[in-house]
């Protein structure tokens, strides 16, 4: 146990002080920081639009009859030209900012064609809702009375309230902004775990093909010196995901009162913290435990990284069916991509951010992970302690397997 403990504090201790364990741990929260002050600078230097600037724009009308409601909310006014040369004249001479045609088909077909000098990814939002309040407001005079036209315009304004089991009023009420943070906290949580077990296979690799593994086999038994090293490499780990998840808070409220708007929504629900730190925990020891037992079949460290990329796209399977999970957060695909060891980490700090997940699944998710953890780590004690000190060539899968058995 004392030999145990000797390996953790010296794994520990190596991986903090590793350049790249220092920056990725800081990266995140310095970044986020960064992001939120430019932003900050960004709106205090923004121009605020002068008192009375009016925005012109031009139109044809084909059809007849849209002459009326030509001032639009938002300094927005509306000129009426004969001909399209003549509108377009008056766009080269900077007298309005666009054009559009009315075409005579309009009725049936509700196309407008609209001319500007600028290039642009799409109109802007302003000047779409300034055109079809323009037109609707045409369209229906004589037909309704003005405050139904106002409400053609804009018929919905849904505002849904989430309640609990008891008919209160839910805090955490859901939606796009409490998805955002689970679903970013999710990628870190895949970072974590990737990095730290990485790290693993990285050393194991480097000592294998220095030799040194010869020598702490000499003193340490191998069970010892695996232990050592998962449990060392895991509470760096632990550290790691332990501040990101500490910053994200602070940020999350940080980002709500600097940007307002849609970051008012963003939510870390309560059971978050908690469940990302379990799962970071299990996920950790189960990958980690994979990757040692990668690590002693390889005979380079290099050839134990593109080994370990089976794991690794295991683990983000979750990330390619997020649209599925977001929209069937009860599926029974979902379920499964829960219940399995390797995808369940991610496959729950998704659902989180969408859904409420039963009790079951999440103790049936971590019991299967527990269990996972011991059986791999009962194989990759076996298959570390036999071919750890083996050279030049990779084992055959069928000679992994007979020493399984004879173990």
């Amino acid at each position: 146990m004392n030999k145990t403990i000797l390996i953790l504090k010296h794994e520990f201790g190596q991986t903090i002080q590793r350049k790249s364990f220092i920056i990725m741990t800081l990266a995140f929260p310095v970044l986020a920081l960064i992001a939120i002050g430019v932003f900050g600078f960004i709106q205090g230097i923004e121009k605020p639009p002068a008192p009375g600037e009016e925005v012109t724009i031009g139109y044809v009308d084909e059809v007849g009859g849209f002459d009326d409601y030509t001032s639009q909310p938002g300094g927005i006014t509306l000129i009426a030209y004969p001909t399209q040369q003549e509108a377009t004249s008056a766009l080269l001479a900077e007298e309005v900012s666009q054009y559009f045609i009315i075409p005579a088909d309009y009725v049936s077909t509700g196309v407008v064609t609209r001319y500007t000098l600028e290039r642009e990814l799409e109109p802007p939002e302003e000047t779409q809702w300034a055109i079809k309040s323009f037109l609707f407001s045409n369209l229906l005079r004589g037909h309704t009375d003005p405050e139904v036209t106002e409400r053609v315009k804009a018929p919905l304004g849904l505002l849904t309230v989430r309640l609990d089991e008891t008919g209160q009023v839910a805090t955490d009420q859901g939606g796009l902004g409490a998805f955002i943070v689970p679903y970013l906290l999710g990628i870190l949580l895949l970072m974590a775990i990737f990095s730290s077990s990485g790290f693993l296979l990285q050393g194991l690799g480097e000592e294998k093909e220095n030799r040194v593994i010869e020598i702490l086999l000499s003193s340490v038994s191998a069970r010892q010196l695996l232990t050592g090293k998962v449990l060392g490499l895991g509470a760096a780990g632990l550290i790691q995901i332990l501040i990101w998840l500490l910053s994200a808070r602070l940020l999350v409220e940080m980002v709500s009162t600097t940007v307002g708007g849609f970051a008012t929504t963003l939510q870390i629900p309560s059971n978050l913290l908690i469940l990302g730190i379990v799962y970071f925990i299990l996920g950790y020891l189960l990958f980690a435990v994979l990757m040692a037992g990668v690590g002693s079949i390889s005979p380079t460290a290099r050839e134990g990284q593109q080994l370990s990329m089976i794991f690794t796209m295991l683990g983000v399977i979750p990330f390619f069916f997020v649209a599925f999970i977001m929209n069937n957060p009860d599926h029974v695909v979902t379920q499964v991509l829960t219940l399995f060891p390797i995808t369940a980490p991610i496959t729950v700090m998704i659902r989180l951010g969408v859904a409420d997940i039963p009790a079951w699944e999440l103790i049936v998710s971590i019991t299967l992970l527990v269990v996972s953890i011991l059986g791999a780590l009962v194989l990759a004690a076996k298959v570390f302690r036999t071919f750890l000190l083996m050279y030049g060539k990779r084992p055959r899968l069928r000679e992994i397997v007979r020493c399984l058995r004879e173990a």
